[in-house]
């Protein structure tokens, strides 16, 4: 027990490797803690990259309100509602215009026809002399009250959308087709 008791003496009670934080024991703690820093700052943004798709917000509601009163709406007189809609891709938001023509022979039923010619998917206008949609940029023409071509290059009649009135308000669940095909397929 002796020769114990001197090597204990050795020691100076000084010495920085005693106590709660010793000099290696503190630097390992420092080491640790910054390694656990760093990889939280990397593996946080790196994690939520990989979960975010996966956590997604659902598809929103389609159907978009482009009329707040059928009463307002002229009888045998298509009028055309441009709105926007916002697209969110990943990180990128953007936005863009897209109309719809509204049309009712009786103030109840009404028809909404997608803006964009099914040709080129130039817009195309009313022309209220002869009471057809005439496109501009290649002459196409269709009927008002059924969308069917009438005249020039476009495939297929004018893209029927479907339309709901809640609270005498008009909704259009609004899509786009492919163009310059002949068979209606979403785009």
């Amino acid at each position: 027990m002796s020769s114990q008791s001197t090597n204990d003496d050795d020691k100076t009670a000084g010495s920085p490797d005693e106590g709660p934080w010793a000099r290696r024991s503190f630097l390992k703690f420092v080491s640790g803690a910054s390694a656990a820093v760093s990889a939280l700052l990397v593996g946080i943004p790196l994690a939520r990259a990989f979960v975010s798709p996966v956590l997604a917000k659902g598809p929103k509601d389609e159907w978009i309100k482009v009329a707040d009163d059928t009463a307002l709406l002229d009888i045998g007189v298509p009028i055309r509602r441009d709105f926007a809609v916002t697209q969110e891709d990943a990180w990128v938001e953007s936005r863009t215009m897209n109309g719809v023509w509204l049309y009712t022979d009786d103030g109840d039923k009404f028809k909404a026809y997608n803006a964009h010619c099914t040709h080129l998917g130039c817009g195309y206008v009313h022309d209220p002399e002869h009471k057809i949609f005439f496109c501009p940029c290649h002459r196409g023409q269709f009927d008002i009250k059924t969308g069917k071509v009438l005249g020039g290059p476009p495939p297929r009649p004018l893209d029927e959308l479907e339309v709901e009135v809640r609270d005498s308000a008009v909704y259009v669940k609004y899509k786009d087709f492919r163009l310059g095909v002949e068979n209606k397929v979403e785009a």
